[in-house]
Parts: C-alpha cells; sequence; structure tokens
C-alpha cells in the first residue's frame, strides 16, 4: 500500500464557478466533464436543491500531475492574510532580470484576467524575486 496521499487545495469564495475558471486561465487547468448523464455542469445544478446551487466548483489539472483545486462557496468574506498561499512557478530556473522580466510578464497577463498585483520581492542573498499578487476575490499568490 503506497503512502503517498492525493492532495486536493480547497478554496473558500463567493464565487465558485467565476474563481475556478479565473485559476483555470492561471494554471491551465480544465473544467472536468459534468456527471455522466449531463451535457453541462449548469444541467447538473439546476437538479440540486436550491441552497446547493451554485455552491461549488471544480477544476483539475489535464495531465493529472497537479493537485486539483475545489472551490466551496461559503457566506463570509475574505478578512485576514492567507496562512497557505499558491506559489505559481513562471521563473524556475532564471536569475536576475531575466526571472524579474518573466513575472513581470506573467503578472501582465493575469491582471488583464482580473487579478491584481501587490508588491515584487526583489532577490536577496537567500531568495530570488518573486511577485506578490491577489486572485479575484482577493486570495494572495505568488509568482515565483
Amino acid at each position: 500500500m503506497s503512502s503517498i496521499k492525493q492532495v486536493q487545495v480547497t478554496f473558500d469564495c463567493a464565487e465558485p464557478e467565476r474563481l475556478a475558471r479565473f485559476w483555470c486561465e492561471v494554471l491551465g487547468y480544465v473544467v472536468p466533464p459534468p456527471p455522466e448523464g449531463f451535457t453541462s455542469w449548469a444541467e447538473y445544478d439546476r437538479t440540486l436543491p436550491p441552497e446547493r446551487q451554485g455552491a461549488g466548483f471544480v477544476c483539475r489539472d489535464p495531465e493529472g500531475q497537479g493537485p486539483r483545486l475545489y472551490f466551496q462557496r461559503v457566506p463570509e468574506g475574505k478578512v485576514v492574510k492567507n496562512r497557505v498561499h499558491l506559489d505559481v512557478r513562471v521563473g524556475t530556473g532564471l536569475v536576475g532580470e531575466e526571472r524579474v522580466a518573466a513575472l513581470e510578464a506573467e503578472c501582465a497577463r493575469l491582471v488583464e484576467l482580473g487579478a491584481q498585483r501587490v508588491r515584487l520581492l526583489v532577490a536577496d542573498e537567500y531568495d530570488e524575486s518573486c511577485l506578490v499578487m491577489q486572485d479575484i476575490e482577493g486570495n494572495e499568490f505568488c509568482l515565483d
């Protein structure tokens, strides 16, 4: 029996489908097919009790390498900084100005999708540069 466990990352949010589709664009993830017998997730959603409609949405790595992302509607809004965040690896293997240029280029793409740039953390003697951002609901993540 394998001791390796699969991981799902769960986001509490206001608009699960909207946030899931944002992260699909960020990561190259896809929305899985709807359950058997349904032509769309919207059709499936309409079969749920009213209080469950739109309450959750999923996206996944099309190659099955990365974790599944689950987005669940919660009544409260985001109040404080995340204790856990995603690092989106766009500058792997790059250093100095070349790394910052790659981070800034990806930042510009994500801002077009509705993300917000927070700040660039410039390389020091221990860490390479990374760029702190927020998704469309204010969840922090880093481009690194």
